[in-house]
């Protein structure tokens, strides 16, 4: 069964993602992989060079992935533009990593921007970390040390709470406390359990 996870970033989509794995899900994370096809050497770095300029790369060579945001981040143009290299590269090297699984696997695709690139469709079901977007700036701020202007930014960049939540099956509020979200996960992987088993009730 193949599962859609997603949630805004600050959300915790990666606190609930590990809880799964702990229970027995194959997690394919989407970010990881991001990072995996733009590794120094690979087409897909030498395609975000040629788009965005030499400027990206680190003195070492590898992408400098602070710089490359300040580009994207505030400019929808651009994002897109990156968007177009990344995601198709991210999207057949999922789709390799699911073919080599047990076909009775609960496959989780941990892919932060299912709503903004209209994957709903892609899976069985949909689950999405929500918190309110105070809570995730919050927790941007003091868990990441990100500058609230930069966290507003890439919260601006994404879709909103409200489209997230439309192509939502099943919700994981993460809006309280680990132990809130330690009963909410084990909840989750019961129905998911059920839905695997029960493919009428996706």
């Amino acid at each position: 069964m193949r599962v859609g996870l997603t949630g805004g970033i600050g959300a915790g989509k990666s606190e609930v993602s590990r809880r799964l794995r702990d229970l027995g899900a194959v997690i394919i994370d989407a970010d990881a992989i991001a990072r995996e096809v733009v590794a120094p050497g690979t087409p897909g770095l030498a395609q975000v060079v040629a788009a965005f300029g030499p400027g990206v790369l680190t003195p070492g060579g590898a992408l400098d992935r602070p710089r490359l945001g300040e580009i994207v981040f505030t400019d929808p143009a651009q994002l897109a533009r990156l968007n177009a290299i990344i995601h198709p590269l991210v999207s057949e090297r999922m789709l390799q990593i699911e073919r080599s699984v047990p076909p009775d696997a609960v496959v989780v695709h941990d892919v932060p921007l299912l709503a903004e690139n209209n994957l709903a469709s892609r899976y069985d079901v949909v689950v999405v970390v929500d918190a309110p977007p105070e809570v995730a700036l919050d927790r941007l701020a003091r868990l990441r040390g990100m500058p609230e202007e930069q966290a507003r930014a890439r919260m601006a960049a994404q879709a909103s709470r409200e489209q997230r939540l439309a192509v939502a099956d099943l919700v994981v509020d993460n809006s309280g406390s680990v132990t809130d979200l330690d009963t909410q996960v084990k909840r989750l992987w019961t129905e998911l359990q059920h839905r695997r088993a029960n493919p009428a009730a996706r």
